[in-house]
């Protein structure tokens, strides 16, 4: 089964964690597509049907982005806004994801800590979990790294990214 990684980071050059979750599965590029959002629409300006079709092509589908400010980067909203549209992924006729696998691949600034503190991840993201259930997307367990604003040192990163890998394929 090919997997279909979509990026959503709105500065993957300077980012550390999910730059190289993306380097770890660009080896494995018979069985992962990486698809970047930012750098696919730069202004934007999402192309709906294009990404509609996208999704149809493929049974597992992750979802990788950093969380900002206890939230998902914009054009993750964006994207959920204007592509599971009504009709198409739920409502009637809207089953053209039932049934297909999807998993969170996210990375924090904070520790583990900071968020079992507040308010667990799974909590925090849950808007997205049942949004995508609601569509008739299986969500698969959460893959996280913590505290990237900590400095990790490298090592630690890919041993998380190499497990990243791992769980999806």
């Amino acid at each position: 089964m090919k997997h279909l990684v979509i990026v959503t980071h709105p500065n993957i050059e300077e980012s550390r964690v999910n730059k190289t979750w993306i380097d770890e599965l660009q080896q494995h590029e018979d069985k992962v597509s990486i698809h970047q959002l930012y750098k696919e629409y730069p202004d934007l300006n999402i192309d709906v049907a294009k990404e509609q079709e996208l999704l149809l092509n493929y049974d597992s589908i992750i979802i990788q982005f950093p969380l900002h400010w206890f939230n998902t980067p914009f054009l993750f909203k964006k994207w959920m806004d204007e592509v599971l549209t009504y009709g198409w992924a739920f409502g009637p006729e809207g089953d053209k994801l039932k049934g297909k696998k999807i998993r969170l691949s996210v990375s924090t600034g904070g520790t583990e800590e900071t968020y079992n503190n507040f308010v667990s991840l799974e909590e925090l993201l849950k808007s997205v979990t049942v949004s995508f259930q609601y569509c008739g997307l299986e969500m698969l367990p959460l893959h996280v790294f913590y505290g990237a604003n900590d400095n990790p040192k490298f090592e630690d990163i890919k041993v998380n990214s190499k497990q990243y890998a791992d769980l999806i394929l």
